[in-house]
């Protein structure tokens, strides 16, 4: 058997990705629409530099997490920076989606506020797992995918039976599943995990322990509502979905023409 080359089977799994849930939020997500404006805006105020690889290195050096900095007792503000900087408009445009799947949900049942301090919190604590693991590498750290992930270890509690409609890509195969979210959650955090065992903090790429950093402190922070909703009983009253009425989507056929083999 051929020795299992995880960047590859990372690759293959990470072409999963979620659209949208089937519970949509009964009030304006005004912080969530707060925070993707801000990313946005922060990510368009830098664009005209991408094309200079020397300006972009000094800047993401200044906003960008660099462990190596934090080991030295220097860089400290970029715990915070670092969540507002992207490193593209993949990487941008795939954070924005995550957090618009994921966060009208958690900021209704935390409150605007809370859902606030929540995110931030949950960025930081993300940023010091992936310090923890590598403290002497140089490679900055930047995006919003650790906080993100706290959004998601919070609806991955409250909400573990919500439908989140999976759009899975295979060659040239589109798929969209519907499947309850403490699968695809589940499954995302083993990606997540087993990335982080076959990487390097010192080699540029993808900060998976950030993310599973995350993801737990963002079940952990959330763990006290949850008790306070009772627990269990939380689970029963609202049978592991958002408080409202699952919305249905209907797909429609494409029109495009199929061309029969001869």
């Amino acid at each position: 058997m051929a020795p299992l080359d995880l960047k590859r089977l990372m690759a293959e799994l990470e072409r999963m990705f979620p659209i949208r849930d089937h519970n949509p939020s009964g009030r304006t997500p005004y912080v969530t629409y707060m925070l993707m404006a801000a990313n946005i805006g922060i990510f368009l105020s830098y664009f005209g530099l991408m094309d200079d690889v020397r300006e972009m290195n000094a800047f993401y050096y200044q906003w960008g997490m660099v462990p190596a900095r934090l080991s030295v007792g220097d860089g400290f503000h970029t715990v915070i920076s670092s969540m507002f900087v992207h490193g593209g408009f993949l990487h941008l445009a795939g954070n924005m989606l995550f957090l618009w799947v994921f966060g009208d949900n958690v900021e209704e049942e935390l409150g605007h506020w809370t859902y606030l301090g929540f995110y931030l919190f949950s960025g930081v604590l993300a940023a010091l797992a992936h310090y923890a693991l590598g403290p002497n590498s140089t490679v900055p750290t930047v995006g919003a995918s650790g906080a993100i992930a706290g959004v998601m270890g919070g609806y991955f509690l409250l909400f573990p039976k919500a439908k989140v409609d999976i759009l899975i890509i295979l060659v040239v195969i589109f798929k969209v599943l519907p499947i309850p979210a403490w699968i695809m959650m589940s499954v995302w955090f083993a990606m997540q995990f087993i990335g982080g065992i076959g990487s390097d903090a010192n080699e540029a790429g993808v900060a998976y322990w950030a993310h599973a950093g995350g993801f737990i402190a963002g079940v952990l922070l959330v763990l006290p509502v949850w008790l306070k909703r009772g627990g269990p009983a939380f689970w029963q009253r609202t049978e592991g979905h958002p408080p409202h009425p699952e919305a249905r989507y209907r797909i429609v056929e494409s029109r495009i023409p199929k061309v029969p083999r001869r």
